[in-house]
């Protein structure tokens, strides 16, 4: 362990997601996988919504936003995860942690925002019909996207400055593959109940109450669209159960991790991984599957650079 002046903690020892040989090589083989042909597919999407002037809708444009949040989501955790499974020594400093830390929580939060954001643009599209050019407009677009960008800074950075202020004079032992809340903060060598506190509302209530907020819209939405008569009524719902599935995706594993005291479970590797890594690379995939416009402007881009 390294230690400035006989008190201060430079590095971290990550444990890891497993100590078996065999599960490891299976998760590298996964992750390998994933990122080979899914993270690829994320990007295509960006650029089908970027290049088609038929995906210029505000729906198109937060899903855009979430392939890319979720693509840059990916690259916090997963490249380093399979470098450290290739390495004897799992070290990073504390630098490094607090720096992984961050953009962990700016961009989770920042998605979390997002779904609030595209449940909003479902609503007045559906509730509000003869509404939503006028409320849904190019600027009010940008501003929506200006402020989850913004509150997704805010989020993390209370994060920051609460972990900052921690004293860590050791053990540097971080029992997970990766920089967390939970992790980190056990490690300081002071009494952290208040700093827990905060932590829990900054990060676990205000991911409950989206949740809740997510699922009751939703709920309204779908009772608006059942209830009617129109021809769309098949494609609102398809739309509204993609995202119902999402939010179930993002906010579930959040909610476990986040809302209660910083005690370790056993499930608690697992569902930080597929959090962290697995979710977020098929949260764009899952939503271009079940959208027709899209996917057939992405066969469109395909068979135009690809075949020909």
């Amino acid at each position: 362990m390294k230690i400035e002046n006989s008190t201060v903690v430079t590095e971290f020892i990550l444990l890891g997601l497993t100590q078996s040989q065999n599960i490891q090589l299976l998760v590298f083989v996964l992750i390998l996988i994933f990122y080979i042909i899914i993270l690829p597919g994320n990007f295509l999407i960006i650029l089908t919504i970027r290049s088609d002037p038929g995906l210029t809708a505000p729906l198109y444009f937060f899903l855009g936003n979430l392939a890319f949040l979720d693509a840059s989501y990916s690259f916090i955790v997963a490249p380093r995860m399979l470098v450290d499974f290739l390495s004897d020594k799992k070290v990073i400093s504390y630098r490094g942690c607090i720096t992984q830390l961050f953009f962990l929580h700016f961009l989770g939060g920042g998605e979390g925002l997002l779904l609030v954001v595209m449940a909003f643009d479902r609503y007045i599209a559906i509730c509000r019909p003869l509404h939503y050019s006028t409320v849904m407009n190019p600027r009010a677009c940008y501003a929506l996207l200006l402020a989850l960008w913004l509150g997704g800074f805010v989020h993390s950075i209370i994060q920051v400055v609460l972990i900052l202020r921690l004293p860590f004079c050791g053990p540097n032992r971080l029992d997970n593959f990766f920089c967390d809340v939970p992790q980190v903060i056990k490690l300081a060598c002071t009494d952290t109940f208040v700093v827990e506190l905060l932590m829990v509302f900054n990060s676990g209530l205000l991911t409950l109450l989206c949740f809740l907020g997510l699922l009751a819209s939703y709920a309204v939405i779908l009772c608006r669209v059942s209830g009617s008569a129109s021809e769309g009524k098949s494609k609102a719902l398809s739309t509204c159960t993609t995202h119902v599935i999402i939010i179930l995706l993002m906010f579930g594993p959040a909610i476990f991790i986040y809302t209660r005291p910083f005690t370790a479970l056993s499930a608690d590797k697992v569902v930080s991984f597929f959090h962290t890594v697995i979710f977020p690379l098929m949260n764009p995939v899952i939503y271009t599957l079940r959208n027709q416009e899209v996917k057939a402007s992405m066969r469109r881009i395909l068979s135009r650079h690809v075949f020909f």
